[in-house]
């Protein structure tokens, strides 16, 4: 009766972990985004730097233990470092779940979104399944044999390393953002109809006399000296249930202007260059720039930078790199969203996005 369940629940942890793996391998960047979220929630910001390193170790991990337990390839092993990857995620996620202060875990990346408490569950019944294999690993037994085993394995080390290098290099294969070719952005900002959005109260934290207590914005003690503010959070007070698949593109100028309508409203091709720290940008794309460039000198197309750095900083990009064009100001998870390179160009043929491209594919 055991073997059965046994070979079952190796099944489901095996065929999961992997799909897991590949789904957050398409876009490791955007796991590092939300590694990102919870250490600055955690308060753990000295490992920011080293998330997106922590994204291609997990995704790599995942597939290569996926693989392991579905082959039974040293189940000492990998049963207790599925164990303790489990156990983290666990935590993890219920942290999210009642705590509150993330919304979403990435478990599945962008292409398949749960909610914290859908994650939580999850990571609780793939922990039994795995307490189990863990408690029966000397009775697990190798499918093929020790050549036939040891040659998948290696596949199963090279594929998500191959994987990661090809989409950091370029962009994700597969494109489960809301600003993938295709998409028109105006109707991306709206909320499906009759649909009720999210509400949510800003919960104040306050200290006095080494005693911490909640407010909200309408009675918190902004006239008493003696409380000390600490933080702030986000309480969902009532669920709704739609939102739209872009919530932040809001593009002004640097003297704080709205400028979505010469955007979005342009009848000639527009290209925006999404550079959202340019101190960070990447090189070999300046001259395709440069003959964009040319073309908009000649009234054929609209080219914008866009970016969350503040002017003097643009003003030292635009010099150094020899691009001579106008930019715009958007916030910088909104830019991180939209493309997963910087400097990552879109092509808009009004608020249609026809193109997207990492620096090292500009046409």
């Amino acid at each position: 009766m055991m073997k059965p369940i046994l070979m079952l629940f190796r099944l489901v942890v095996g065929v999961l972990f992997i799909f897991s793996g590949l789904i957050k391998a398409n876009d490791p960047l955007g796991l590092s985004y939300k590694m990102d979220e919870f250490f600055e929630v955690l308060h753990l910001p000295f490992l920011v730097p080293l998330s997106l390193a922590f994204s291609l170790v997990m995704n790599a991990f995942e597939i290569i233990a996926g693989f392991a337990v579905l082959l039974g390839y040293r189940m000492r092993i990998f049963s207790l470092l599925l164990l303790l990857l489990i156990v983290f995620f666990t935590f993890l996620t219920g942290f999210a779940l009642f705590s509150g202060l993330i919304r979403e875990c990435g478990c599945f990346g962008d292409c398949i979104k749960l909610t914290a408490e859908q994650s939580f569950w999850k990571d609780v019944i793939l922990l039994v399944m795995i307490v189990v294999i863990f408690i029966c690993r000397n009775h697990i037994q190798p499918l093929f044999s020790k050549p036939v085993t040891i040659t998948i394995m290696v596949l199963a080390v090279l594929f998500p390393v191959a994987l990661q290098w090809y989409t950091l290099s370029h962009l994700p294969i597969v494109d489960c953002l809301p600003y993938k070719v295709g998409n028109n952005i105006e109707e991306k900002m709206k909320a499906p109809p009759g649909s009720t959005p999210d509400v949510y109260e800003t919960v104040l934290i306050y200290e006095k006399d080494g005693k911490q207590q909640e407010f909200t914005a309408d009675n918190y003690p902004w006239q008493d000296s003696t409380w000390q503010y600490v933080d702030r959070k986000d309480k969902l007070l009532r669920k709704g249930n739609a939102e739209p698949a872009i919530k932040d593109f809001i593009l002004t100028d640097f003297d704080g202007n709205n400028q979505n309508d010469a955007v979005l409203k342009e009848t000639r091709p527009v290209y925006l260059l999404l550079v959202r720290d340019v101190d960070q940008a990447g090189r070999g794309w300046e001259g395709k720039v440069k003959a964009l460039l040319k073309q908009q000198q000649e009234g054929k197309i609209v080219v914008f930078g866009i970016t969350s750095s503040n002017q003097a900083a643009v003003d030292r990009f635009k010099a150094d790199r020899g691009v001579d064009m106008p930019f715009l100001q958007m916030d910088g998870t909104a830019i991180k969203t939209a493309g997963r390179s910087t400097p990552c160009l879109l092509l808009l043929d009004k608020a249609v996005i026809r193109g997207k491209w990492h620096y090292n594919d500009i046409p």
